[in-house]
């Protein structure tokens, strides 16, 4: 049996040599000699204290020998395990050096260049459409043993073959698809080979370093149109960019009408708003015009039974509700008095839309000036170095300036096209009511005519 003594003191060794080197202690601490003194100090505690309770037990005192034992006999039997690995991975290496020597030169450029190959493939091809829904994957990258194997050569042309398939391929595909707002959701997406990739009508780009799909952030309004017909089965032509996507970046950068009228500013608004309201008053005034110009037709179409739906109508009723005995003046007087009094009906908002005309390209202008305001502004403060700084101010000054254009040539067709049509039922009033003025006349001439005759001729009978 082993003495206590023996036994304390083997144990003592192996806690000692457990304890964690200084090296190690010096890596992980800040204050290398005053961490590794702490420990070493709590390790020789603890020692002292499991070896006071080994030898007041005996029993646990064997039972740690035992396990120490074995734990021994176990290391050693990973040992032998290491050292016959290491040899056998020896020998492999010896082999693949042998292999290289005997490729020689010619072999390792070409290994080079293949690798190389491989590489600027899946570096180049990473965010390609052809990987969307393709039965083909990239070529790996080759190992960096330096050893070239027909089955690395066999692969990559494999690879190099799918994918110039894939180019010539039109695949639909559900996939997962972030909108604009940040959502995903699974959508059914066409591809056309390495050239683009579209859903519901919207061009998609992909992202990050995984590729995901989201939606580009504009799509022109007819290449939607084009792309959605395609994808129902309903059309056979789709849009491409032959640019690699600067077209459509550049499409997706111009902006809307919407977006390009509240590039306007106040102003804008302001000149929009006119407008609106000129052409809204011009139109309604226009069908009461063409209403006006069916009921004066009928009117004039049977002038025996006069109507209150019409100028005409009321003037010739005015007209006529003077007694006789009037002189000429006076009859035509009140004709004229009757046709004033319906002329404000005719010529209604005309002088309004007139203005509005005029003001349009003036409230344009103003915006122009305040927009080069706003731009040497900018230009003060921050030089001429980025145009966008510059942007804001420029195109108030263009938009609003075209805003007052747009306006002032409608509203100066709808002014001609009123007072045209309002002078037209003018006249043909005026010239209607002369000739009822006439016949007045020349009834009332008659008249008098006819009984001077007869007082005549009884002062020749008496």
């Amino acid at each position: 049996m082993i003495g206590r003594h023996s036994v304390i003191r083997c144990l003592g060794i192996a806690v000692l040599a457990a304890l964690p080197s200084a090296a190690t202690l010096a890596q992980s601490s800040e204050d290398p000699l005053q961490t590794f003194q702490a420990e070493r100090e709590a390790a020789e505690a603890r020692d002292r204290a499991r070896l006071a309770e080994l030898v007041d037990d005996r029993q646990a005192l064997e039972n740690a020998l035992e396990k120490a034992r074995a734990s021994l006999a176990a290391a050693r039997e990973r040992r032998q395990e290491l050292e016959a690995q290491q040899q056998s991975q020896q020998a492999e290496l010896q082999e693949l050096d042998g292999q290289i020597d005997e490729q020689g030169g010619d072999l390792g450029a070409v290994f080079d260049e293949v690798a190389g190959v491989s590489g600027e493939l899946r570096d180049d091809l990473g965010q390609s459409w052809l990987t969307l829904g393709a039965e083909v994957s990239l070529p790996p990258r080759l190992d960096d043993d330096g050893v070239l194997r027909s089955r690395q050569v066999e692969t990559l042309a494999d690879s190099l073959m799918g994918l110039t398939r894939e180019t010539a391929r039109i695949v639909n595909l559900t996939a997962p698809v972030a909108g604009q707002d940040g959502s995903r959701s699974e959508r059914s997406v066409t591809r056309v080979g390495d050239l683009l990739a579209f859903s519901d009508g919207q061009l998609l780009q992909r992202t990050g370093d995984e590729g995901a799909l989201s939606v580009l952030e504009h799509t022109p309004a007819g290449v939607s149109e084009r792309l959605s017909d395609f994808q129902a089965g309903q059309g056979d032509v789709i849009s491409l960019d032959p640019s690699d996507g600067q077209v459509l970046e550049a499409l997706a950068q111009q902006p809307t009408l919407l977006e390009r009228f509240r590039q306007g500013g106040a102003v804008g608004y302001v000149v929009v708003v006119l407008g609106a309201i000129g052409l809204l008053m011009a139109l309604f005034q226009y069908l009461y015009l063409l209403r006006v110009t069916v009921t004066l037709k009928r009117q004039l179409g049977d002038l025996e039974r006069l109507r209150e739906d019409n100028p005409l109508g009321r003037v010739l009723q005015r007209f006529h509700a003077l007694g006789a005995g009037h002189a000429p003046e006076a009859l035509e007087a009140r004709l004229d008095e009757a046709m004033l009094a319906e002329q404000p009906r005719l010529e209604r908002g005309q002088s309004l839309v007139k203005m509005l005309a005029a003001v349009a390209p003036l409230l344009g202008l103003l915006g122009t000036v305040t927009g080069m305001i706003v731009t040497f502004q900018s230009i003060t403060v921050f030089g001429t170095g980025d145009p966008q700084l510059m942007a804001g101010g420029i195109s108030q000054a263009l938009v609003t300036t075209v805003l007052g254009l747009i306006t002032a040539v409608p509203l100066l067709f709808a002014h001609t096209a009123l007072s045209s049509r309002s002078r037209s039922l003018i006249g043909i009033m005026e010239g209607r009511a002369s000739a009822v003025l006439a016949d007045r006349l020349e009834a009332d001439q008659a008249a008098a005519s006819a009984t001077a005759a007869t007082k005549r001729h009884a002062d020749a009978l008496a």
